[in-house]
């Protein structure tokens, strides 16, 4: 049976001067795509008309929609459109319109579809005709159609039309023979088992098949141009599937390309997650060959006991801590910082990679390092037992808290200890007498709290979860939850030196005139005491975080810190993995080389800025991330499981905002009674990672076991 294409519709009057009546053979658009043949049974209402099609369908049609009526075909019977059609397929020869168009065109001739088919065919009759029509309404290269006097005229088309018209008609079979073949690839890929599906990289090896596949990865983030949608809305309808960005993503992860639980933030934000021949080449230059320009004036730090405390998996370690208690009983404390400066000149490859990153970037499946990974997380990083250059940034605190004095000094530190935070709160309640640093340092964090309180400071501290996917490629990847409570011992003692390092850099950096990257943040104009009802933890530091004001910057003087109570801060403690802290840590080494610093205020205001907009980029992927993993791994609990939850703020009437407290996300949904801080008991009820979507219902006190 001939596959019907549709043509342009006859206007009313060319029907009603052939008249349509009953046992007439015609040609209708069946929809937009298909055109029957059918014969004419009887009028319908003022205009329509009942046809029986080359199906045996009986429809009603419109005159509007009749696209060609045969001729010679009086009274007859539908039951011989099959045969009529079958013998038609023998005269329907494509290359009969090239050589009537080459007659035509030497003549200059237009033609009806009758006279076409008595040149073509040498004969006038229905099927002739019909097939002159057939091949002249479907054809795009050779004939246009004309309207003259009510009947259609085709017309040859000049020679030059000609030529580009079979040039686009040769691309367009040639691309739909590369759709054709590629979605033959792509349903191989599908129907082969999880294990065996064709590496990512043999989609990317030629260049035809990578632009259809980088297509549907476009369109699967929605980040795709024009020319890439119509690509991938071509391949998804040839397999079958709705045009939809999820669809696309369902697709490339049953073929293979991307992993089930595929991060397709990386894609949408165009995430670096490499680096270039020539950075690393440079990086790998400076690891051979990096003579230290201030070893003669670096302080030798290397007999005191020094604790660097992170997170277990923590790639990049860039603080340390020492403490000491002084003849007169005051402390002194150093914080140890990692001196990336003394392998990087500012403004060169290196540099301008950071600023372009911004800080590193962790996920709870990778970490993307600032700076190239045998850099960052070996030779600048601190490492136990070895001689390390630092930056070390000393205080000596008055009984009260406050700074009595202070330096920053070029040194060498050999780190004792490199703890988690679990193990340094360990050793802080085992009160060994030979680590009486740790204690001390302990002591220093206390007294500098009470000190932050005194100006006013603010509890924003929070239970936070941490997971660590370790094979996130695999369709059930094994799923590491902590969650982390920020008022354990060691993490406030962590916080407060670093606290402690910002201020002291500020105040450095005021006395010096140095420009810097001051950070602010004005005080809320919410007394601290107003939210002193709600009990100490997540709940009272979500009501204070909701009324804080803006932070703000100055690279030329410090600015009121309100919210951690101090009167300056400048981040100076993490210069691997944050740019802002490098830029500071030029200014420093600049004033104590003796040497002016290398930016000014301006030059710092703009290079934040761009640094500022990729730390955006990181947060979110990080954010997005964790709660992914966190629905994921929620997903994977036993169905019914019940869940401690701590209410932290009403949203409207009782729908209120939840912590899950094993678990560290937040939650919504009505609560039947309690007020905030209090405990209530939750079920999760429905959770889709993907669509991020997180259910819970709370569960009656009395009906728990």
């Amino acid at each position: 049976m001939i596959g019907l294409q549709g043509t342009k519709e006859l206007s009313d009057s060319k029907i009603e001067k052939r008249t349509i009546q009953k046992g007439l053979l015609l040609e209708f658009h069946k929809d937009s795509e298909r055109s029957l043949l059918a014969v004419v049974e009887r009028p319908d209402g003022k205009k329509n008309w009942v046809v029986t099609d080359q199906n045996g369908i009986l429809s009603s049609i419109k005159p509007q929609q009749v696209t060609y009526v045969v001729p010679g075909t009086m009274d007859f019977d539908c039951s011989r459109i099959a045969e009529f059609l079958e013998k038609a397929q023998d005269l329907l020869d494509p290359t009969i319109l090239e050589c009537a168009w080459m007659e035509l065109s030497e003549k200059d001739k237009s033609v009806t579809v009758e006279e076409f088919a008595d040149i073509v065919y040498g004969s006038k009759e229905s099927l002739e005709s019909y097939c002159a029509h057939f091949l002249l309404s479907r054809d795009i290269v050779y004939f246009v159609k004309v309207e003259s006097r009510g009947s259609s005229i085709y017309q040859p088309r000049p020679s030059a039309q000609v030529d580009e018209l079979l040039r686009r008609k040769l691309a367009k079979e040639a691309a739909d023979k590369e759709l054709e073949e590629f979605v033959h690839l792509l349903k191989s890929a599908k129907a082969l088992p999880l294990g065996s599906k064709p590496p990512k990289n043999s989609w990317l090896m030629e260049e035809k098949v990578k632009q259809k596949i980088e297509s549907l990865q476009a369109y699967a983030v929605d980040v795709c141009n024009d020319e890439q949608r119509r690509m991938a809305g071509n391949i998804l309808k040839a397999m079958g599937f709705a045009r939809t960005s999820s669809a696309a993503l369902k697709l490339l992860i049953n073929v293979g390309y991307f992993p089930v639980h595929v991060n397709l933030d990386l894609f949408r934000y165009d995430v670096q997650t490499t680096y270039t021949e020539k950075v690393l080449s440079v990086a790998e230059e400076l690891l051979v060959d990096c003579p230290d320009s201030d070893k003669h004036v670096r302080k030798d730090l290397s007999n005191l006991r020094v604790y660097a405390i992170d997170v277990d998996e923590a790639d990049e370690l860039d603080d340390a801590l020492s403490a000491t208690r002084l003849p007169d009983g005051r402390i002194k404390v150093w914080i140890h910082v990692a001196d990336p400066t003394c392998f990087l000149q500012p403004r060169s490859i290196l540099d301008r990679e950071a600023m372009h990153r911004g800080t590193s970037i962790f996920l709870p499946t990778a970490t993307f390092p600032m700076f190239p990974e045998r850099l960052a997380m070996n030779a600048m990083s601190l490492q136990q037992g070895t001689d390390c250059r630092s930056v070390s940034v000393s205080v000596i605190l008055h009984p009260d808290g406050s700074i009595a004095e202070y330096s920053i000094e070029n040194s060498v530190i050999k780190p004792t200890y490199m703890l988690t935070y679990e193990g340094a709160t360990e050793l802080l309640y085992m009160n060994l007498e030979e680590e009486k640093d740790l204690r001390i340092l302990q002591e220093a964090a206390s007294i500098r709290a009470q000190w932050r309180r005194s100006q006013g400071s603010i509890d924003t501290a929070m239970i936070e979860p941490r997971i660590k996917v370790a094979n996130p490629d695999d369709p059930e990847p094994n799923i590491n939850l902590y969650v982390e409570d920020q008022t354990n011992p060691a993490m406030q003692l962590v916080s407060e030196m670093m606290i402690l390092c910002g201020e002291a850099v500020a105040a450095f950096g005021s006395d010096n005139n140095i420009p810097l990257p001051y950070r602010g943040h004005p005080q809320s104009n919410t007394a601290v005491s107003a939210f002193a009802y709600l009990p100490e933890g997540p709940a009272r530091s979500v009501a204070n975080i909701s009324v804080l004001r803006a932070a703000e910057m100055d690279f030329r003087k410090p600015v009121a810190h309100g919210v951690l109570g101090i009167p300056g801060y400048v981040q100076f403690t993490s210069p691997i993995r944050r740019y802002v802290d490098l830029l500071a840590h030029y200014q420093v080494k600049a004033f104590l080389r003796g040497e002016s610093p290398p930016y000014s205020a301006g030059d710092l205001e703009g290079m934040t800025f761009i640094a500022s907009m990729h730390v955006k980029v990181a947060r979110k992927l990080h954010s997005n991330s964790l709660r992914y993993w966190l629905l994921e791994y929620l997903r994977r609990q036993p169905k019914g499981r019940k869940y401690r939850a701590l209410l932290l703020k009403f949203i409207k009437d009782r729908m209120a905002t939840l912590l899950l407290v094993d678990v560290g996300i937040q939650v919504t949904t009505v609560v039947a009674a309690g007020k905030v801080g209090d405990e209530a008991s939750v079920v999760v009820e429905m959770v889709h990672p993907r669509d991020d979507i997180l259910s819970v219902t709370e569960i009656a006190q009395d009906t728990e076991e």
